[in-house]
This record gives structure tokens, sequence and C-alpha cells, in this order.
């Protein structure tokens, strides 16, 4: 079961990288969203999202096939433009968990 256990903590130590990234994304998401409030910009950009699916399907090599990761990356723009909504709109939102 030695191997088991080795494949799993790589896993958890994925998963602890991916939470940070994912949550260093989102703050970058709720600066911009604060810029284009401030700016009169249109809070989403469908362009810019088509964008980013078309690049991250071209991106997965696998095992992962492009719909995949375009399923996940619609999940992960569907929670950044919530958060971004949330925190965009208070200037002093305090700390990010």
């Amino acid at each position: 079961m030695k191997p088991i256990r080795e494949r799993r903590r790589k896993i958890d130590g994925i998963d602890a990288r991916l939470v940070e990234l994912l949550n260093a994304r989102t703050r970058l998401a709720i600066e911009i969203a604060r810029y284009k409030r401030t700016s009169g910009m249109k809070a989403v950009s469908p362009a810019r999202e088509r964008a980013i699916l078309r690049r991250v399907r071209q991106a997965s090599v696998g095992p992962l096939d492009a719909e995949a990761i375009a399923r996940l990356f619609r999940a992960i723009l569907n929670e950044s433009r919530r958060a971004a909504a949330l925190r965009a709109s208070t200037a002093a939102c305090g700390p990010y968990r």
C-alpha cells in the first residue's frame, strides 16, 4: 500500500498548490473587476472568456481531454465572476480567505 500512500501524498500537494493558484487568480479577477467598475467598463467580456477557453483547450495534452479542461475552466470563470461581483463593489472588503 505504500505506493498508494505516496501517490495520495503527491495528490494532496498538488491540491494545495491548485487552491493557492485558484485564489491568486481570483484575487486578480477581483482587481480587474474593481478597475472595470471604476472605469465604467462592462463587467463581463465574452470574447475574453472564449479566448481563455480556446487557449486552455489547446494547452491540454491529456489525460484530460480538451472538453474536460473547458468544463473545469468554465467553473473557474463562474466562481471568479461570482467572487468579483461580491468583492468588487466594496473598496474595503477585508482579507481574502
